[in-house]
């Protein structure tokens, strides 16, 4: 990756909470990033899958940005929702899957009154979605509470130790957790963690000149099913 911003959409050293306006921006410029899925969320997914067949099954995608994460889901026979407050963001992971000849049901919604429903999807996937303090407890226990039974909620995010030791990402501490944090929280909701743990992205950046650097980012990676 070049030019300095990270896999979540973040330029270095960015710590503003970005609005849909923001990211209307962004998404305008270009795609952001790959239309491969995050390496950690389908790693997660392909061990939830073992055994079993994904067809009809359903998942929902918080924040989906430009789709990767929900038109992955789909082609392996998921029955998709994907929820962003970026128009612009959902057109383009619409179009990508128009293109592919899948379906995903894309839901145009700010998150913090979109309903998430009661024991509905056997995927909920976090991937990148960081919110303030105040609001991020609230809005996690309503994520857990949206994991049908046997389900799991996937969460991938910058790790809160990626600001000091990292690169890119988010550089407001109140808006990044911990793995432990997380594994509390969701316990507390009545999920059973399975795995909670960092994880590493090695990236390249380049400088004004086109001088390229080896970089690493620190995210987390945190699965919790209910039983």
């Amino acid at each position: 990756m070049s030019g300095g911003s990270t896999e979540s959409g973040h330029k270095v050293g960015r710590s503003k909470v970005m609005t849909a306006t923001d990211w209307d921006g962004r998404y305008g410029e270009g795609r952001q990033w790959s239309v491969d899925p995050n390496q950690f969320f389908a790693e997660a997914v392909a061990d939830l899958e073992v055994g079993d067949t994904p067809s009809g099954r359903k998942a929902l995608d918080l924040a989906c940005g430009e789709g990767r994460n929900a038109v992955w889901l789909a082609e392996r026979g998921w029955d998709v929702t994907a929820v962003d407050f970026s128009s612009v963001g959902v057109e383009r992971g619409s179009a990508a899957a128009a293109e592919r000849g899948i379906t995903v049901n894309w839901q145009i919604a700010d998150l913090e009154s979109w309903d998430l429903g009661v024991h509905s999807y056997d995927v909920v996937a976090h991937v990148y979605l960081h919110w303030g303090g105040p609001q991020r407890e609230p809005f996690l226990r309503r994520s857990a509470e949206a994991v049908a039974d046997g389900g799991a909620m996937i969460v991938v995010s910058h790790d809160r130790s990626n600001i000091d030791h990292g690169h890119g990402g988010p550089q407001n501490p109140e808006l990044l957790t911990t793995p432990d944090e997380l594994r509390d929280l969701l316990t507390a909701s009545g999920l059973e963690v399975t795995r909670a743990e960092l994880v590493y992205r090695d990236l390249s950046v380049a400088d004004e000149r086109g001088v390229e650097t080896a970089v690493r980012a620190i995210d987390h990676l945190v699965v919790a099913r209910r039983r």
